[in-house]
């Protein structure tokens, strides 16, 4: 067994380097097959990142009466916390909302000057409320609305809250993640299902070249894993030098484009490169070897049936 795995490696090299136009071909149609779906995952790390950022900047804010008692804001506080939708709760103390306000208006004296007039501070306290997803800032407007129908006239709590007002950009923002996540899907499949199709005729075609001594093999009494054994290996070799050569053709393109992702995305697709760099070879390495092991096997099994 151990003589026979040396003879099927070592035909695999051989044929790999005596077929070397060949192997360059499949080779080079791999690489771009590879770098296409690792140029997919980039954009796709790029519209992701962006919505993200767009999402984190749009939430409901619940404005409390300015002599709202801190545990009643305290207990709707914590209520909201552990809602399943909601990511995150940020507090605003009556203290901290005048020093902003303060702080916003310093150019404008005729404020400050009206602010100064008044004895005691006019701001309430706020709660600012971030969802997981867009799609659920209405059931946690909804149950915010079910707290402030609940308070009796005499001992109001929440004075306003911003959900209507913001409704029409979040409903926009969720209409825009949806599409671009279908839109994203489905041109991955067709670039992926192309890659595929593409590095599958290649291969084939690399094996045609060596039909007739896959006959005479056969006509010798080779079994079908001894003749199918090189040319498995040979599709290894393809995905492995591929997925390679791929990662070497983004370095110089990410150091170029990195700081310009940053700039308009937020993310520097060079740094995600070297932070992930594990993840995204073993991904792509991974897809190459796959890519050329499945191909050479099926190109190998229609000169095995005749």
């Amino acid at each position: 067994m151990i003589t026979a795995f040396r003879r099927v490696v070592k035909a695999g090299f051989v044929g790999f380097w005596r077929n070397a136009y060949v192997s360059l071909a499949s080779i080079f149609v791999l690489t771009v097959a590879l770098f296409v779906i690792g140029s997919t995952l980039f954009v796709s790390q790029l519209l992701t990142t962006s919505l993200d950022t767009l999402q984190s900047k749009v939430d409901i804010n619940v404005y409390f009466v300015p002599s709202a008692p801190e545990e009643e804001i305290e207990r709707i506080k914590t209520a909201v916390e552990a809602l399943p939708d909601v990511k995150s709760v940020e507090y605003t103390s009556r203290e901290d909302a005048l020093r902003k306000y303060r702080e916003s208006s310093k150019d404008d004296e005729i404020a400050l000057q009206a602010l100064e007039e008044l004895n005691e501070n006019p701001l309430g306290a706020t709660i600012a409320i971030l969802a997981k997803e867009t799609s659920q800032y209405e059931s946690i407007a909804r149950f915010l609305e079910e707290q402030q129908a609940a308070e009796q006239p005499q001992t109001q709590v929440i004075d306003q809250i911003n959900y209507q007002k913001n409704k029409d950009s979040i409903d926009k923002l969720t209409s825009i993640i949806r599409a671009t996540e279908k839109a994203s899907f489905i041109v991955m499949m067709i670039l992926l299902i192309s890659s595929i199709l593409i590095t599958f005729n290649t291969v084939r075609l690399a094996i045609f070249t060596s039909r007739e001594e896959i006959s005479i093999m056969r006509l010798v009494g080779a079994s079908n894993m001894f003749i199918r054994g090189p040319f498995m290996l040979q599709g290894i070799m393809y995905g492995f030098i591929s997925g390679v050569l791929a990662l070497l053709l983004f370095y110089p393109l990410l150091v170029w484009v990195g700081p310009r992702t940053e700039a308009f995305f937020e993310l520097n697709l060079f740094n995600y490169y070297i932070a992930h760099f594990g993840e995204i070879f073993g991904l792509l390495v991974g897809i190459g070897v796959v890519l050329g092991l499945v191909s050479s096997t099926l190109a190998v099994a229609r000169y095995l049936r005749t």
